[in-house]
């Protein structure tokens, strides 16, 4: 699971620009790009291996400093064509494609994408994408908080499939259909001969309000032990002014108690994320957040009331230039059962301190 997975030093790379003997048009381009995200933990529950909690797949060591996400991509457009190929390495990749094998576990991006219409912006793309459902992403810089959500670590980060997406001509409305191999899968797992499928509606009503409904339907279990999965993911991000903006997000699912059954088991996660840029250098956010998995679909816990926690997040965000920022976090969960570990023992209680360093180029 999502479950795909982000103080020191950073080192990005990027090559500048290149274009094919048609550049004069603009018309091809390809790019390289690159980001790393270093990162320092400390879990005041001190675990001695230092692998932290086994719901968290990003900044997710103990005590030491590590590579959360080291990413290199080349894309390239055209007006009819494109394509993505990014690697990478860290300890995102290492936890969000344990399950991969092995020549796949640092792949980022692999996909192509072909206009199907003259007139209109439609397209077919295939391959390994990032995913289509949530409202942060892998890469720590593109998200308001310095960590990811417990909806974002425990729903896809990427998937591998086909879709089929419309953008209107201003722009307002996005609109996608999925075929998918599972859910955060790129090779099915033994048994599953089952198909995916996923939506995703985005609108814009301006540059300031955005609205996303996303969902998934399937099965990601063997045959023999197959359960329908329906997840819907609903969020809207909102620039309040120039300097303050929200997110409100809500994740629901449901999933077959057993192989055929008409009973579901529910776990649901709503979320508050908020950001006040105090100037071009410094900016805070925070965020509060719930996850009721109480039948432990995504995280087991074992436990009479399984997972029911709040979370709780407040991080300062230092811009050292436009391209390399500092960031520091502190977070702390409260749970219904004992479940986190500590001297030995269980407690209701987990709180940490993040601090991360990015780069890109």
């Amino acid at each position: 699971m999502k479950k795909y997975i982000i103080t020191a030093c950073i080192l990005g790379l990027f090559f500048p620009k290149a274009q094919s003997s048609d550049s004069l048009t603009n018309q091809h381009k390809v790019t390289f790009s690159a980001y790393a995200e270093l990162f320092y933990t400390y879990d005041f529950n001190e675990p001695g291996n230092h692998m932290r909690q086994n719901f968290l797949y990003s900044y997710n060591r103990h005590n030491e400093l590590n590579l959360n996400l080291g990413l290199i991509k080349a894309a390239y457009q055209n007006e009819n064509m494109r394509a993505n190929l990014a690697l990478m390495a860290g300890t995102y990749a290492q936890d969000n494609l344990a399950a991969e094998q092995d020549a796949l576990r640092y792949v980022n991006e692999a996909n192509i994408g072909i206009r199907i219409s003259k007139t209109k912006n439609l397209w077919i793309d295939a391959g390994i994408m990032p995913s289509h459902i949530g409202w942060e992403s892998a890469i720590g810089k593109d998200n308001m908080n310095l960590t990811r959500s417990l909806a974002a670590e425990n729903s896809p980060y990427f998937e591998t499939g086909a879709k089929v997406s419309y953008t209107t001509d201003n722009g307002k409305w996005f609109i996608s259909g999925l075929i998918l191999n599972g859910w955060q899968r790129i090779a099915k797992p033994e048994g599953n001969q089952t198909i995916s499928f996923g939506h995703q509606i985005t609108f814009k009503t301006n540059d300031k309000i955005t609205l996303n409904s996303s969902s998934f339907i399937g099965n990601d279990k063997a045959k023999d032990e197959k359960k329908m999965r329906y997840f819907h993911d609903l969020f809207g991000s909102f620039q309040m002014s120039d300097k303050f903006s929200t997110t409100l997000g809500f994740d629901i699912g449901a999933e077959q108690k057993e192989k055929g059954s008409e009973q579901y088991n529910l776990w649901y996660s709503p979320n508050i994320l908020m950001k006040y840029q105090l100037n071009n250098q410094w900016a805070l956010a925070g965020r509060l957040e719930y996850y009721n998995d109480k039948n432990g679909v995504i995280i087991s816990t074992q436990t009479p009331n399984g997972f029911q926690t709040f979370g709780y997040s407040l991080n300062v965000d230092y811009a050292i230039f436009k391209n390399v920022v500092l960031r520091t976090e502190a977070r702390g969960f409260t749970s219904k059962d004992a479940i986190f570990m500590k001297n030995d023992a269980f407690s209701q209680g987990n709180f940490f301190i993040t601090t991360s360093l990015a780069a890109w180029f």
